[in-house]
C-alpha cells in the first residue's frame, strides 16, 4: 500500500495503470472468496482504500490543470 504523498507525484497515466490493476485483484480477490479460499480478507479493504487515493490524485490533478487553463 502505498502513501498519498508517493501516488501524488506519479502522472495520471501511472495512476489509471496502477487503478486498472487493482480492480484486477480485486476481480481475483472476490472469486477467491467467493470458492473459499481467499486467506488474505485485509486485503479487499486496502486495495478499496488504495483505489480511493488513485481516483483522488487523478481527480486532484485534473481540476488542476483545468484551473490553470
Amino acid at each position: 500500500m502505498e502513501k498519498f504523498k508517493t501516488i501524488k507525484e506519479k502522472s495520471v497515466e501511472d495512476l489509471k495503470k496502477m487503478e486498472s490493476d487493482l480492480h484486477k485483484e480485486a476481480m481475483n480477490l472476490r472469486f477467491q472468496q467467493a470458492q473459499g479460499a481467499l486467506k488474505n480478507t485485509a486485503r479487499r479493504g486496502q486495495i478499496r482504500k488504495e483505489i480511493a487515493r488513485i481516483k483522488t490524485a487523478v481527480s486532484q490533478k485534473t481540476t488542476t490543470k483545468k484551473e490553470s487553463k
